[in-house]
């Protein structure tokens, strides 16, 4: 194994580990019509059950279903909150200090500076409806494996994260791939 590499092996002997067991991330808003109806607007997406709840009644749900598309929309918690400072710096492209995405902290990762997502798989499995609350419910490392790419050195990391609605119902999971690394000189 190359020197560098070694630097990942404790993150590859956590393989199956959830960082996150029992701590719930909510989202930032509960799902409302108002967002769901500008969500289907640019997308002409012309599908009853997204708007019309007499339509959402007739085939079971109790409320309007926002499209599976939207659930990142009702997932990511808050960019901004009050007293917030979200950049350090006036610099060109400096990175935000916090970001609420689903990229998991860790103490067993190199301190690499920069990372990417490069894939998203999500399984649907509840309707999400209008007034559910979603929160992430861990996330459960499914692998780690170092690589030196064009850009730099650095591992490619799978996550799976449950997503839940507030009566704890599993409505989806999702894998996120994420590549951490050091540019290259």
């Amino acid at each position: 194994m190359e020197d560098w590499k070694k630097d990942w092996q404790p993150m590859i002997d956590a393989i199956g580990t959830n960082f996150n067991e029992g701590l719930k991330q909510w989202g930032a808003d509960p799902v409302e019509q108002g967002p769901t109806r500008q969500f289907l607007e640019p997308l002409e997406f012309d599908c009853p059950l997204h708007y019309d709840k007499a339509v959402a009644d007739e085939y079971g749900y109790s409320d309007i279903v926002a499209p599976y598309s939207s659930l990142f929309t009702w997932l990511i918690p808050p960019y901004w909150e009050p007293g917030m400072e979200v950049f350090n710096s006036a610099e060109r492209n400096v990175p935000a200090t916090k970001l609420p995405l689903l990229v998991v902290k860790t103490d067993l990762t190199p301190p690499t500076p920069f990372y990417f997502a490069t894939n998203v798989e999500v399984d649907y499995i509840k309707p999400v409806i209008i007034g559910d609350r979603l929160c992430r419910a861990g996330d459960v490392l499914l692998s780690c494996v170092p690589k030196e790419t064009k850009v730099g050195r650095g591992a490619f990391q799978i996550w799976e994260t449950k997503i839940e609605n507030q009566k704890e119902e599993l409505v989806a999971k999702i894998r996120l791939e994420t590549y951490h690394y050091f540019p290259h000189e």
